[in-house]
């Protein structure tokens, strides 16, 4: 859909945008919610019952052995997925798609889900490695080789199911509409050079 550097660019930073706040609510509420207020209950010596509570009391989100506010946790996992994304996730999920599809003979709803099922292929485990090493458990243990792999393999776990559906059928959706909404004029101008 986006047809030159700077439109890409743009799809990248909305999808990018949206897609780490998703992913920062999903891994702290859903998937370590409650470890995280079972474990600031203990320190607390109170029954702690929100997430947000439980972060506060714990001083933040563990990264690299030192806490970090959650606007922390957004920025450094928006710079890292926003790099990733239009170094590795755009280009080569285009081509991946072209592999199986010709784009000019492939419905355009069908070609576009290659291309995200691609995306989220290639970021996900990506994304996930990136997390298994900035919330590998510095000041508990030594690092170790296979503690990290398992630690990867099992946000991988997690995060694909999340990956897959949130992106094939709400983010990019979404991401969709408002990319045509933002550049409507030049897919109009678009639209009438290829008619003509």
């Amino acid at each position: 859909m986006p047809r030159n550097q700077v439109q890409r660019m743009f799809f990248a930073f909305i999808t990018v945008l949206i897609t780490v706040h998703a992913y920062v609510f999903y891994s702290l509420y859903v998937i370590n919610g409650s470890t995280l207020t079972q474990y600031a209950s203990l320190i607390d010596g109170t029954q702690v019952s929100h997430v947000l509570q439980a972060i506060h009391i714990l001083g933040g989100i563990e990264v690299f052995g030192k806490h970090i506010p959650i606007w922390g946790v957004v920025l450094i996992e928006f710079c890292l997925a926003y790099l990733l994304e239009n170094v590795m996730g755009s280009p080569f999920s285009f081509k991946f798609a072209c592999k199986c599809f010709n784009p000019e003979e492939t419905h355009p709803v069908l070609f576009e889900s290659a291309i995200i099922c691609a995306t989220v292929g290639l970021m996900c485990p990506a994304m996930s490695f990136l997390a298994a090493i900035l919330y590998y458990p510095y000041n508990t243990m030594d690092f170790n080789v296979l503690t990290l792999l398992a630690n990867w393999l099992k946000l991988v776990c997690f995060n694909f199911p999340f990956a897959f559906f949130t992106q094939l059928f709400f983010i990019q959706p979404f991401v969709r509409t408002i990319f045509k909404i933002v550049f409507r004029k030049d897919i109009e101008a678009q639209k009438t050079v290829e008619y003509e």
